[in-house]
């Protein structure tokens, strides 16, 4: 078994996307998309979650490529969920809090590189203006010991090859998902019982 997460208590976000019905799409990195999915898979109110890669372009979107570290692309999780349920602002709690940690600069524990970065791709102008008030708020709150590199990114957003869809759920016994990514859910569920589903 992996080593216990605590969730980082992050401060809940002063502004939010507001006056939305219809589903929203988020888009995150940080880090390997396994247990990026996991986590947003796990909130209440989040219709899909698809992992893939952005930043880079059409042609370079293949794991092979991107592994190579030269396509500008990061993985990424594209998350598809319904407002009225779950808000951009919650979402980027969680991100902040449980999903990954904000303070490695190209990298994610053991995988090192720009495609395991942590950034955030918003989708509208709203959703980068709640983003960069956040990471303002985050960083005058001082969540953590060290800065906070997360960059707001544009970019298109391309689906990963079926094999790393629902990782997680179909591969429960993977070495790499016990030591990274169950402690990561267990932790949101400990700190957002409310939220999870």
């Amino acid at each position: 078994m992996g080593p216990v997460v605590r969730a980082v208590p992050v401060p809940p976000p002063a502004e939010d996307v507001t006056g939305v019905r219809d589903p929203q799409t988020a888009v995150f990195a940080g880090g390997c998309f396994w247990g990026m999915e996991a986590v947003f898979q796990s909130v209440k109110g989040v219709h899909s979650v698809t992992n893939g890669y952005a930043g880079g372009t059409a042609a370079t979107a293949s794991y092979a490529k991107v592994s190579g570290e030269r396509t500008g692309h990061a993985e990424a999780v594209k998350i598809v969920y319904d407002p009225t349920r779950v808000s951009y602002g919650t979402l980027l709690r969680i991100f902040f809090a449980v999903a990954h940690d904000p303070t490695q600069l190209n990298r994610q524990t053991p995988d090192v590189g720009p495609s395991y970065r942590s950034a955030i791709f918003p989708q509208d102008e709203k959703q980068r203006r709640v983003a960069a008030a956040y990471l303002a708020q985050l960083g005058k709150a001082g969540a953590y010991p060290r800065p906070i590199v997360t960059r707001i990114e544009t970019g298109a957003f391309y689906p990963a090859e079926s094999a790393h869809q629902d990782f997680f759920w179909r591969h429960p016994t993977h070495p790499y998902i016990l030591r990274w990514d169950k402690p990561k859910v267990a932790a949101f569920r400990n700190a957002f019982p409310q939220l999870a589903n």
